[in-house]
């Protein structure tokens, strides 16, 4: 088996295993506050509460960063095996989420998705489709280098991609008010959402042929 295969499934054994472990925290929080089953408007939890939930999301972050600085030395590399981690992290909790549960009901059920550095909402479905484009990327980027093709990845590029991160995150974050006012979200911006989303897989399709057009030249 190749090297790089190999990180990459013990890179998965890992997010699925933390996966196991966030959704089983959640879990013991919903039966906490939501025994009825979770829904919105979102139950007021204690300061004490919010704060702890706060550093178990900064801390998840940074295990996953921790974690793909240590598989692999390259700048390009740990880059990609962190969205990558956080791809499969972020698809198998709610897998286990609906194992444990039998939530979500559908990938439209809304959800708090993150609470840094404000709360973000949103529908199940578009984190997912996110983390599979991260997975995607990541795995194609990872599979090439190691093969000595080098990613095309300009600074211009990363400008980009980063705004195009952005894009996605305010589709998130735009109608926080909705956690902290304990009201019902009303429709997600799935515009903006689109708009982030494409211009990231455009720019990654773009760089993609880049690559290959400049490996056929050699």
């Amino acid at each position: 088996m190749e090297k790089s295969t190999q990180k990459l499934i013990w890179l998965a054994i890992f997010g699925f295993g933390m996966a196991n472990v966030e959704s089983a925290v959640v879990v013991y929080l919903r039966f906490l506050y939501y025994p009825g089953g979770f829904a919105f408007p979102v139950v007021q939890t204690p300061m004490t509460t919010t704060l702890v939930e706060l550093g178990r999301e900064a801390a998840t972050i940074l295990m996953l960063y921790a974690v793909a600085r240590l598989t692999y030395k390259k700048a390009l590399h740990r880059f990609c095996a962190f969205i990558y981690l956080f791809g499969v992290w972020d698809i198998f909790y709610y897998v286990w989420l609906y194992v444990f549960l039998g939530w979500p009901e559908s990938l439209l059920t809304w959800d708090i998705l993150f609470l840094l550095p404000l709360p973000w909402i949103g529908p199940v479905l578009a984190p997912v489709l996110v983390s599979v484009a991260m997975i995607t990327a990541a795995v194609l980027i990872i599979r090439l280098e190691e093969g000595g093709i080098r990613f095309y990845n300009p600074f211009p590029l990363w400008l980009i991609t980063i705004f195009a991160g952005l894009v996605i995150i305010l589709s998130f974050i735009i109608d926080f008010r909705v956690v902290t006012g304990g009201t019902m979200p009303v429709s997600f911006k799935w515009g903006i959402f689109l708009v982030g989303l494409g211009i990231g897989v455009g720019v990654f399709v773009g760089a993609l042929v880049k690559t290959i057009k400049n490996n056929c030249k050699t």
